[in-house]
């Protein structure tokens, strides 16, 4: 493993994007402590702490990094860009311009889509700040007397505004750097900081467990309960390398003309390697995204049917993980959709002379390759239901003192994965360069080559 991290730095091209990508996720993770005017962050965090771990803000606190703990200016994280993904995705499909734009216009029809994905990001920024900011005017902290997160003293309408301004420019700002991750660093960007956000969790999550380890039975977990958390997410990380990094291999067969005297047709065969979980981790957070709604709409009224509404939403209640399965499962059967097209593929296969043994080119093929990707995409769906319900199940059972279970585990991982394998295509461009690289002596051509050791 040491070798292949030194390895990725000896391509020049891998190397500047690493340290633009730290120097970036710094940036981000220096943000976090810039506090938003008019608030006190010190009671916040006495306000978070008496909570229990299975609320719903305690998630949005791990996926913005502890942002919101510390009413940062980046609070709203991640989440309205990510939001506005699922909608413009959704609108292209269900709007025939907007689909026209991506198919037809190519490349300036993606930057179009992109741009309009933007100013929704904006737009649910403010919806979202202006939520939070009639949340935090709520908040208070009774010790040994009453602390406010935000001063009585303040005019509401100033503290509103300024907290709109604030968090909707924190957003885009994050959606800005999330950008220039993926234009001139490694990987995926949003993915990227929302990777940094939950990994930086794991050291306070481990005092917290030791902590209450040596409490014993009064901090509710004992030197059993931990060796069985320890199995427990072992077997989890592992379940997912096995899904993230699972292909179903199809076999094709390709039919060549013989050159020469024989004549004749020749048969060579191929296989087509299909992704179980095409998806990978965009169903949960997509999901955890739109669940972050109803606490938003709480934000601007006192209603008790808006109340009843959020309460039905709550993290840990039934309400929210039966929609939490159906938005996971609707997601990955339509991001599926949206990266895998079966008519494509197949007359691609056909222009290729290739088939597929049993299926005749054409809609035979579409209709056999529409069969395959949906049993791998209900069988990736039951993976990632059973991945991001684990948190509940430890919280519950456990008490464990930190949201790092089942969806935390499973965005770590797989974007771990991603990068990993995104800077393994580096190397390995690094090594073709290296092999197109000749020295020339007389009638003599030497090829340098290097063995890569993965």
């Amino acid at each position: 493993m040491l070798t292949r991290f030194l390895e990725y730095f000896k391509v020049r091209e891998l190397r500047v994007r690493i340290f633009i990508t730290i120097a970036l996720l710094a940036a981000y993770r220096f943000g976090i402590y810039i506090t938003t005017p008019g608030t006190n962050r010190h009671v916040m965090e006495k306000v978070l702490k008496e909570q229990s771990q299975g609320t719903f803000f305690g998630m949005f606190n791990l996926f913005s990094g502890g942002a919101f703990k510390n009413l940062s200016i980046f609070a709203l994280g991640i989440m309205p860009y990510i939001s506005a993904s699922i909608i413009l995705s959704l609108l292209v499909v269900v709007i025939k311009p907007l689909e026209r734009m991506q198919k037809e216009e190519g490349e300036q029809g993606r930057q179009k889509i992109t741009q309009y994905t933007r100013y929704g990001a904006v737009l649910l920024s403010i919806v979202q700040s202006i939520g939070i900011s009639y949340y935090l005017e709520s908040l208070q902290y009774y010790g040994d007397t009453i602390q406010y997160v935000v001063s009585p003293d303040i005019n509401k309408w100033v503290f509103r505004f300024t907290t709109m301004v604030t968090l909707t420019g924190g957003a885009v700002l994050l959606m800005w750097l999330g950008e220039k991750i993926t234009e001139f660093g490694v990987g995926n960007g949003i993915s990227l900081i929302i990777f940094a956000g939950i990994i930086v969790n794991l050291p306070d999550a481990i005092i917290k467990t030791i902590v209450k380890v040596r409490q014993g039975k009064e901090g509710g977990l004992e030197p059993f309960d931990v060796i069985t958390l320890l199995v427990i997410m072992a077997v989890v990380i592992s379940f997912i390398v096995f899904f993230e990094t699972a292909y179903r291999k199809l076999k094709v067969q390709y039919s060549k003309q013989r050159v020469g005297d024989a004549g004749g047709v020749i048969q060579e065969s191929s296989v087509l390697p299909l992704k179980v979980n095409v998806s990978g981790v965009i169903p949960p957070i997509f999901a955890s995204s739109l669940l972050m709604f109803p606490a938003t709409l709480a934000g601007f009224s006192q209603n008790e049917i808006v109340g009843s509404i959020v309460a039905f939403f709550q993290f840990g209640t039934w309400g929210y993980d039966i929609t939490y399965i159906v938005l996971i499962v609707f997601f990955t059967y339509f991001y599926t959709a949206i990266q895998f097209n079966s008519k494509d593929m197949a007359e691609n296969l056909q222009k290729s002379g290739g088939a597929i043994p049993g299926a005749r080119p054409g809609e035979e093929t579409i209709n056999y390759l529409d069969r395959v990707v949906n049993r791998l995409t209900f069988a990736a769906a039951i993976y990632l239901v059973a991945v991001s319900l684990l948190p509940a199940i430890l919280i519950k059972n456990y008490e464990v003192p930190f949201y790092f279970g089942g969806t935390s585990l499973l965005i770590v991982v797989g974007v771990a994965l991603d990068t990993i394998n995104q800077m393994d295509s580096y190397v390995i461009s690094g090594q073709y360069d290296s092999l197109s690289n000749t020295n020339t002596g007389g009638s003599t051509s030497k090829i340098r080559s290097r063995r890569y050791e993965g």
